[in-house]
């Protein structure tokens, strides 16, 4: 029976975080503003699991501020095609994984982006699950406009929210952080859907958290495959559902340079600037199925790939690129999880830069 691959795309395919890029590029202190909305957004998800949100909706909450510095459709689709930057090898990480598997991107990015990276990499824009999204369409009166302007330095100069390691509610932070998140609640919750821009919330869907495991059901029925037959790699929170979904169906989870979210959710720890090591394990996935990957993995060493039985050109450009230290690959326990999770958060960082890899 034949495979499926299903990857995240920022993170494990491109450096990437093109929603902050977009904001940091166009927004006075978008950086700021969108790091701390992505923090509030980790709070919500992860911590305070408000009913009915996602992870990865910082993608929805800031478009009412992207719409207030006049960003358009046209100028979303510029930037993102001018400003892609892919992992190594990922387009031929792609091409050989789409040799072996029935392929499929996952990602929370705005279409804009998804669009410009599937030129990029020669994959059918059909066999991706992305945020849709036309801000052209949304209306802004310049009094909103104001409004949202005054809104957005207001959150860009709140200081960034800490989340105690065992947060579990609101009490649990400190009392200037509980401040920021009640405030942050009144403006998202209370100010903006009163506001005619305050539609964007209902009509503008991010695939992130329960949606990314609800992209996997739909590829699969429309493979009329299983889940034990999914590879699914990601590197963040918005892909901790689709971990628990495959996981718990015996598929192969695997975190490529992943946050401590990703880390901790998945089976399999990759640290490398290099996609290759992604098509190796497809390809070993491909060939043996989850338990023998699982198995070379835990050996991992030339050795132990030698006797694999993986496609021996991609061994060897594989081997070829690293002729003395393979890239770190780890098979994630309770007993290595904090220390796995830290490393790769490092790692993170230096290969998608601290603003980008500190984010959820």
């Amino acid at each position: 029976m034949k495979r499926i691959f299903i990857s995240d795309c920022e993170g494990p395919i491109s450096r990437n975080d093109n929603a902050f890029e977009i904001t940091a590029r166009f927004v006075p202190d978008g950086d700021k503003l969108f790091t701390l909305i992505s923090k509030y957004d980790d709070v919500l998800a992860d911590v305070l699991k408000k009913p009915g949100y996602s992870a990865g909706s910082t993608l929805k909450l800031i478009l009412p501020f992207l719409k207030a510095y006049n960003i358009t459709d046209k100028l979303m689709e510029e930037f993102s095609a001018k400003n892609l930057i892919l992992i190594a090898s990922s387009k031929e990480t792609l091409r050989h994984v789409r040799t072996i598997a029935s392929s499929f991107i996952v990602s929370t990015s705005y279409e804009h982006y998804i669009k410009a990276l599937c030129k990029a990499l020669d994959f059918p824009f059909e066999n991706t699950y992305c945020t849709k999204l036309s801000i052209d369409k949304y209306t802004i009166t310049s009094q909103e406009k104001a409004q949202l302007r005054e809104l957005a330095r207001e959150i860009a100069q709140m200081k960034l929210i800490n989340i105690p390691p065992s947060a579990t509610s609101i009490q649990d932070f400190s009392g200037k952080d509980q401040e920021t998140i009640k405030r942050l609640d009144e403006i998202f919750w209370t100010e903006m859907p009163k506001m005619g821009i305050g539609n964007i919330f209902s009509e503008v869907i991010t695939v992130g958290g329960e949606q990314k495991a609800e992209a996997i059901a739909d590829a699969l029925s429309r493979l009329q495959a299983r889940l034990s037959d999914v590879m699914y790699v990601g590197d963040s929170i918005t892909d901790v559902e689709a971990f628990k979904l495959v996981k718990e169906n015996d598929g192969l989870t695997v975190s490529f340079n992943g946050n401590s979210y990703a880390v901790k959710n998945a089976e399999v720890a990759v640290q490398s600037e290099n996609s290759t090591v992604t098509a190796l394990i497809a390809d070993l996935f491909c060939t043996h199925g989850r338990e023998r990957t699982l198995h070379v993995l835990e050996n991992w060493n030339r050795e132990a790939l030698r006797k694999s039985q993986v496609s021996q050109p991609l061994l060897d450009k594989f081997l070829a690129l690293y002729p003395e230290t393979l890239p770190k690959v780890q098979i994630v326990t309770h007993r290595n999880m904090e220390l796995i999770a830290k490393e790769s958060s490092e790692f993170r960082k230096k290969v998608r830069g601290e603003s980008i890899g500190r984010l959820g």
